[in-house]
């Protein structure tokens, strides 16, 4: 979705709301895709009641997991329980190169994947997390806020 304006983002949620449509995904990319994914579904759940508002994918190597599980959990949060949330080890290597990522081996990148999931849905749970993995390590960590959505 591309605006110019908040008011014109707001009436295109609110027309995909209008015309039945059950959800709007972001894309999480540096490259010809203007609107951060966090922002934009905060935006677009503020301005509708029952869009689901979630990911295309959001890149792994783009935000450590603790700070993704604390924006989520608030989207899911400000939008009622509507989040949808798509997570992925991340494969557009003109967004590593512009952003001067480095783009490990796939194996590399799909090992993080799985550990930062297991960081995010800990985070989200009930009690403090604690993970130590080969790229990950976090200690007692009470995530908040909690999800609507378990």
């Amino acid at each position: 979705m591309r605006a110019a304006s908040a008011k014109e983002f707001a009436e295109q949620a609110r027309r995909a709301e209008d015309l039945g449509f059950s959800s709007i995904l972001f894309p999480d990319h540096f490259v010809d895709h203007p609107l951060a994914p966090m922002p934009a579904m905060a935006a677009a759940a503020a301005v509708t009641t029952t869009l689901r508002v979630g990911t295309c994918v959001l890149g792994n190597d783009y935000k450590h997991p603790v700070v993704l599980a604390t924006e989520a959990a608030t989207v899911d949060v400000l939008s009622d329980g509507r989040l949808e949330l798509g997570l992925g080890a991340g494969w557009m290597t003109v967004d590593y190169e512009r952003a001067g990522l480095p783009l490990d081996p796939p194996g590399v990148r799909i090992a993080r994947l799985a550990e930062a999931i297991t960081v995010v849905k800990g985070l989200m749970a009930d009690d403090p997390f604690t993970f130590h993995g080969k790229h990950y390590d976090i200690d007692e960590l009470d995530g908040e806020p909690k999800p609507v959505q378990k």
